[in-house]
């Protein structure tokens, strides 16, 4: 039994990316939670975070999905919900009716990215970024943020969002920073360097390339902290729920580690609402814990 950190729900429309005839690459995307519900049957997931779907660049599309996914967790209690939002100020109108929906019974994140349009050092949309992170500060969510490889959410950009809110804000990067660049730039120290400043960060590795889980482990393992922060995720439909699992229990392995990875952090960060300053103190303890124990590309098919 897994909990999944990151799957969608919703059907999109056909669409013509880079250039071909109009396609649905999202061949197992779910139009009703009863067919999300029997999927999480199927794969033995326990627990799960489901988001509106997106891929095409029409942002009203996902904001329509919101109260389907809200719909998903009202109707069982496996089930979590995440917010579409914006941090475009042409959508301010559709972040906050998706906003207005925060307080939900089940609803657990707010979900952004900057794939869209916009970045996160646009002076442009600092205000609907304050306003989302205000939001989730009031009502104890998480933020999910799109770290895409080769697009204006790279991990550079979307670092940003990590220094300026993530100390009374838990920032969920989703991808691990989306390719070769955000891994290195990530492991090499920067995931580390956050956790140890009191950061509230966290990250699943859906779409890691192969050698990022092995070496985070290992990281993880040899500086004594990270262990809470990564979770697994399937990104159900772009992802492959059985090939994100294999790779990440491999490198996981068969202890503590996989424990929180699959289903511990989970529980700890989207049961329940976060309280402010609660994770915090929980985090900053079980570092001082481990640190004792460990001494005797293309923006054209836009997803998440």
């Amino acid at each position: 039994m897994v909990h999944d950190a990151h799957r969608h729900i919703g059907v999109l429309p056909a669409y013509p990316f880079y250039g071909g005839p109009p396609v649905n690459p999202d061949i197992t995307a779910r139009a009703t939670v009863k067919q999300l519900i029997a999927d999480l049957d199927r794969e033995g997931t326990e627990r799960a975070l489901v988001i509106p779907n997106y891929g095409v660049p029409d942002p009203a599309i996902a904001f329509s999905f919101n109260e389907l996914a809200v719909e998903a967790a009202h109707s069982d209690d496996r089930i979590r919900a995440g917010l579409w939002v914006s941090p475009r100020p042409q959508d301010a109108e559709h972040t906050g009716q998706a906003l207005a929906l925060a307080g939900e019974t089940g609803v657990r994140a707010l979900k952004l990215s900057f794939l869209l349009g916009g970045r996160a050092t646009d002076p442009a949309c600092r205000p609907q970024l304050d306003r989302i992170f205000a939001v989730a500060q009031q009502h104890g969510l998480i933020v999910h943020v799109h770290t895409s490889p080769g697009a204006a959410s790279d991990i550079d950009e979307v670092g940003y969002l990590v220094e300026w809110y993530a100390d009374r804000v838990p920032v969920h990067l989703v991808h691990f920073g989306g390719g070769m660049s955000g891994h290195i730039k990530l492991i090499g120290s920067r995931f580390f360097d956050w956790i140890e400043r009191g950061k509230r960060v966290y990250t699943d590795l859906s779409w890691a390339i192969g050698f990022a889980p092995v070496w985070l482990a290992r990281e993880i393992e040899r500086r004594g902290v990270g262990h809470d922060r990564v979770l697994f995720a399937s990104d159900q439909p772009w992802g492959d729920f059985a090939g994100e699992y294999s790779r990440l229990a491999a490198a996981a392995g068969g202890g503590e580690l996989a424990e929180l990875v699959f289903r511990g952090t989970f529980t700890a960060l989207y049961d329940r609402r976060n309280r402010p300053n609660q994770s915090n103190q929980s985090n900053q303890s079980n570092q001082s814990n481990r640190a004792n124990q460990s001494n005797p590309d293309s923006p054209s098919l836009i997803k998440e």
